[in-house]
Formats: structure tokens, C-alpha cells, sequence
């Protein structure tokens, strides 16, 4: 095509170098196109810290902007819904749980757990000084010991004379307490409620003893060991599907009001700031192999992704303009028509 003056040949030369553009991303060529780019800043990254090609001031700013909006957009609840369904409705085909978890990983896990128990005492010393922590201790002890003074009760009254005597001393207790018509709960938790940290931190004592003992490890792992047995399915038949979404969302407005906060950005920055320490003097290649990703599956991977995505966008014209609108102001320049005479 000649120039003319109704069509400059600075146009012309933007038309031939578009065409020359999307056949590059065309049919056959376009993977060659993809895997070149793709190897090539593969390959230039190779030669480049990830310090020096990305600001962490510049990482910081972004990961504190996506906590406070990315948890509450309208995309994160419908994924949140989405998974309650999933939850709820549960897999296709259900399988037994014990082939998704391993024995072995599990018995890690409750071991590690297990050995924790010296943290979870300092916990719970923690909690007894709360008022109320005394209060429901207090109500729950009282009710054990009731229940099994009743059970008692029930056995001994079986056996010929020993119910008349376990009624006569649980009668004269009754009578000691000044409360002969209560309950034996209600005597008991009022023996106990006389002293509500004196309940709480036995309660501790009791719960952390059961922690050390070996028998509670091999209890632990034969429950593991049934509930492997069972199929992983979802919680259709345990909730509704309305309790289940109640949970699911109160658990994402709890996790995006703590995001949102002052707070949580300086945890994003503090963690920003601990992966430029580490990773920061690493290539980006290094970092994936570290990462066990190999970077012939990224490169197949973009290859297989790109005829989708940039088939879509030719087919629509929106490829041409793209590329169109990146080149034409290069050959408007006056220093190209300069050249062009």
C-alpha cells in the first residue's frame, strides 16, 4: 500500500507493525510467541535480587490496602458462600478420611500438641483469676460430682441395705447444709462455690494431668482410628443450610473487621518486612526452585493459559485496539515524522 496524503506512511508503518503483532499471537506462533517471552524474563530475572526489583515500601502499601478491602468485597462473600455450599452439600464422591490424612502425620501433630502442655497451663493459671471463669468451673463441678453421687445412688439402691445408708448420709449432709429439700447438685455446688478459683484451678490440674498421661495419646489415636473409617461428606446431615451460612458468615465479618483494623496492618507490615529479610537476597528463580516450582511448569503452564485469553480478546477486536493503542502515539511523534520527511 502506497502512502498518500489522506494516509501518511507513518499510519501505514502502525498498520503493518500491528498486523505483525497479532500474528505473532496467532494460531501456532502464538505459543512460540508465549514460551519465548516467557523463558526470556525467566532467564533476566536470573541476574536480579528481588530486593532491587521490588520496593518493599511500595509490597507494604499494597498488602495493607488489600486487608482493609480485599476480606469485605463483594467477590470474597460470594466466595465465602460458595464455600458454605461446598461445606454443606460436601464432596462428589466421598471418600474414606483416613485416605486424605495420614496415621502417620496425625500421630506427629497430637504428639507435638500433646508436648504443649506446660503452655497450656500458664494459659489456663491465666484465665482462672476471671470471676466469672470461677463461677461456670464452680457450676460445672458441682454438677459432675452431683451426677455421680446420684448414679451411686441408683447402684447401691440395688443392693440390699446399702441404699437406705447412702440415703440416711446424703440426708443428714442435706441437714448439715440447712438445705434438706435441694438437690444433691445443688448441695454439692454449694460446697464447691465457696471456693470458685480453688474449682477452676483444680479443673486445670485435672485436664493437664490427663494431657501427660500415655493412656490419653493411644484414647486420641483409636478415636483417629474410627473416625478414618468414616467417609468425608458434608454437614447436611449434622446443620442446615442456614445454620452452617449463620456460622461461615459471622466467621468472615469477624475475620474482616480484624483485617480492616490498624492492627492487622502493622502484622501485614511486620510480615512484609520478615519475608524481604529472608527472601529478599534471593533471585525470583531461586525462589521458585526453592519453592519446589519448576520453571519449565511455569512456562507449559502460561502456554496452555495464553490461547484462551488471548483468543477471547482478538476475537472481540479488544487485542487490536490494545495493541494499536500502545504503539500509535510512537508513530504520531513529531520526531517520527521528522524522520519520515
Amino acid at each position: 500500500m502506497t502512502a498518500t496524503p489522506s494516509r501518511p506512511r507513518a499510519q501505514l508503518l502502525l498498520d503493518a507493525q500491528v498486523r505483525h503483532h497479532l500474528d505473532r499471537l496467532t494460531g501456532d506462533r502464538l505459543e512460540g510467541t508465549v514460551r519465548d517471552l516467557a523463558t526470556g524474563l525467566l532467564a533476566a530475572s536470573e541476574r536480579h535480587r528481588i530486593e532491587d526489583l521490588v520496593d518493599r515500601a511500595v509490597v507494604t502499601d499494597i498488602v495493607a490496602r488489600a486487608l482493609a478491602t480485599v476480606p469485605g468485597s463483594s467477590a470474597v462473600r460470594e466466595i465465602v458462600e460458595l464455600a458454605a455450599d461446598v461445606l454443606h452439600e460436601g464432596p462428589a464422591e466421598p471418600h474414606p478420611l483416613g485416605e486424605l490424612v495420614h496415621r502417620e502425620r496425625v500421630e506427629v501433630l497430637l504428639d507435638e500438641l500433646l508436648a504443649l502442655h506446660p503452655v497450656l497451663e500458664r494459659a489456663l493459671d491465666r484465665l482462672s483469676d476471671g470471676p466469672l471463669v470461677g463461677t461456670v468451673a464452680t457450676r460445672f463441678m458441682g454438677r459432675v460430682v452431683g451426677e455421680v453421687v446420684q448414679a451411686n445412688k441408683a447402684v447401691a439402691g440395688k443392693v440390699p441395705g446399702l441404699g437406705s445408708l447412702v440415703s440416711l448420709g446424703t440426708s443428714a449432709a442435706s441437714r448439715a447444709m440447712g438445705a434438706a429439700d435441694k438437690q444433691v447438685e445443688a448441695l454439692v455446688g454449694g460446697a464447691v462455690g465457696k471456693g470458685g478459683t480453688f474449682a477452676v484451678r483444680r479443673l486445670n490440674k485435672i485436664l493437664v494431668e490427663t494431657l501427660r498421661d500415655p493412656t490419653t495419646r493411644e484414647a486420641l489415636l483409636e478415636v483417629w482410628d474410627l473416625v478414618a473409617q468414616e467417609p468425608v461428606e458434608g454437614l447436611g446431615d449434622y446443620l442446615s443450610r442456614e445454620e452452617l451460612a449463620g456460622v461461615v458468615t459471622a466467621g468472615h465479618d469477624l475475620v474482616t473487621s480484624a483485617a480492616a483494623s490498624e492492627h492487622a496492618g502493622r502484622v501485614g507490615e511486620v510480615v512484609v518486612a520478615a519475608f524481604f529479610d529472608r527472601f529478599g537476597d534471593r533471585t525470583p528463580t531461586q525462589l521458585l526452585d526453592e519453592l519446589e516450582i519448576s520453571r519449565d511448569d511455569v512456562v507449559d503452564d502460561l502456554v496452555r493459559l495464553a490461547p484462551g485469553v488471548v483468543g477471547e480478546l482478538r476475537e472481540g477486536g479488544d487485542l487490536e485496539r490494545l495493541v494499536r493503542s500502545q504503539l500509535e502515539p510512537f508513530w504520531e511523534s513529531d520526531e517520527v515524522a521528522a524522520l519520515l520527511g
